[in-house]
């Protein structure tokens, strides 16, 4: 994750405490983001290319979090394995000739 990279390296944090505070921070956004949800209980209209859902505002906040959890850890795991493959460190086997 960028920012977790920008926001961590120039703190002198050990690894595990790094990890609590992600957590801390992960935390602390979604129960904004629920609050936000459970406070407006009017409802919305998505129309999609093909189709078209009725869900109340709470429905729609947990719906986007969890697609950009999901969108935002996807991103940080292929920019995890580019980083591997451009430096070596693959886990492939090498061929041994005999």
């Amino acid at each position: 994750m960028l920012w977790h990279a920008v926001f961590f390296d120039n703190i002198l944090v050990e690894p595990p405490l790094r990890r609590y505070i992600t957590l801390i921070l992960l935390l602390i956004l979604l129960t904004i983001a629920f609050i936000f949800g459970s406070q407006n209980e009017q409802t919305l209209t998505l129309n999609y290319l093909i189709a078209k859902a009725e869900m109340s505002v709470a429905q729609a906040v947990s719906l986007f979090t969890v697609i950009g959890i999901a969108i935002g850890l996807l991103l940080a795991l292929l920019g995890k394995l580019l980083r591997a493959v451009k430096s070596g460190r693959t886990n492939v086997p090498k061929k041994v000739s005999s």
